[in-house]
């Protein structure tokens, strides 16, 4: 069974490079405006991801857009952590930061062991392997947490 929907998600993991901003892309593809959506990393010190942009474009979520941003980037950009009904952890690293960071909210912070492919793979086809098996866990946990996708809610 799955758990109310909430209002406002927050996606996080070490880099918001590869993991996070898929989750988000895939996610605000599968439920429309359902949800305010956005990722962070615990660090800003890299790109988006080009691995993480070509398997997200395979399935029509597009983040040739995204900025990479950091949790204390949000902050001080004036996004209140505590306005998030959930956040989602996709690294051991983001997990505890967030839950430092929302110790005196009452917020609830999930954790989904997403493998980080970013080291992973000799080869460019070894390389989009992983990062699409990647893709795919984040999706199937999408799917498993929210339920099935809101009609129309790639085409708002």
């Amino acid at each position: 069974m799955t758990k109310p929907f909430p209002s406002s998600v927050l996606f996080c993991c070490d880099h918001n490079s590869v993991r996070s901003p898929i989750a988000e892309g895939f996610m605000k593809k599968l439920y429309g405006q359902r949800a305010y959506v956005q990722s962070a990393g615990v660090h800003n010190d890299r790109e988006i991801d080009g691995f993480s942009i070509a398997v997200s474009r395979e399935e029509n979520v597009e983040l040739d857009r995204h900025r990479s941003r950091s949790f204390e980037e949000m902050i001080d950009w004036g996004d209140d952590l505590g306005a998030f009904d959930l956040i989602i952890a996709l690294s051991p690293a983001s997990q505890r930061h967030a839950l430092e960071l929302t110790r005196f909210a009452s917020i609830d912070v999930e954790y989904w062991p997403i493998m980080d492919p970013s080291g992973l793979g000799e080869t460019r086809d070894a390389k989009l392997q992983a990062y699409r098996q990647a893709r795919d866990q984040i999706k199937k946990h999408l799917l498993d947490r929210f339920g099935p996708p809101t009609r129309n809610a790639g085409h708002e």
